[in-house]
């Protein structure tokens, strides 16, 4: 899952941002039990995995991965668009600035604390503690990231393949975010006026 792009897409309102967090945490019905803007969240999160999903840009993004890693490579793009996401100068301007949001974004989710689901209740301390939103911005962290995503899988067993191929491709990679990441920001700033609104 590409955390940093989903708390980025909540526009600062801490409410949305828990929602866009936790939302591949709560299945069925259970998005009922949370307060309404939480699940507009949660629909926007998902709205935004169907965007992403479809667009163009990810599969060619996810077929440097997919000979290697079949049904895994969206998530292995999930990571790398938010490598390119923590190094846009045009949405971050610097580390510290990326180290700011990251910040602020863990304190309104702990505030938030009693609502998470058990699954994120477990996770968020390693992911306050460990900064993975920062971790984004180094390759170091894209391949910590990557061991991760092995370590949650069930049928995965390495990742140093898609590190390799993260470095080998990482220029057409940006050019695949380059032509995906405005598209989904307006998309994402529309449907959450449109939630907004009904």
């Amino acid at each position: 899952m590409n955390y940093l792009a989903h708390a980025y897409l909540s526009f600062n309102d801490p409410e949305i941002l828990l929602g866009n967090m936790i939302s591949d945490f709560v299945k069925g019905r259970d998005q009922y039990g949370y307060p309404q803007r939480v699940q507009l969240g949660i629909r926007l999160h998902r709205a935004i995995d169907q965007f992403t999903d479809t667009h163009a840009a990810t599969q060619q993004l996810k077929s440097f991965y997919r000979p290697q890693y079949r049904l895994y490579s969206g998530a292995f793009a999930d990571v790398t668009y938010d490598y390119f996401l923590a190094n846009d100068p045009l949405e971050f301007a610097s580390e510290q600035e990326l180290g700011s949001f990251s910040k602020h974004a863990y304190q309104l989710l702990s505030n938030q604390a009693s609502l998470f689901p058990p699954k994120f209740d477990r996770m968020f301390p390693y992911m306050q503690s460990q900064d993975w939103l920062q971790g984004y911005r180094s390759t170091g962290g894209i391949r910590q990231s990557f061991g991760g995503l092995v370590r949650r899988s069930r049928y995965l067993n390495e990742s140093d393949i898609a590190f390799d191929l993260f470095l080998q491709h990482l220029g057409e990679m940006q050019a695949c975010y380059n032509a995906f990441f405005p598209s989904l920001k307006k998309f994402a700033a529309d449907h959450f006026a449109e939630l907004s609104n009904s």
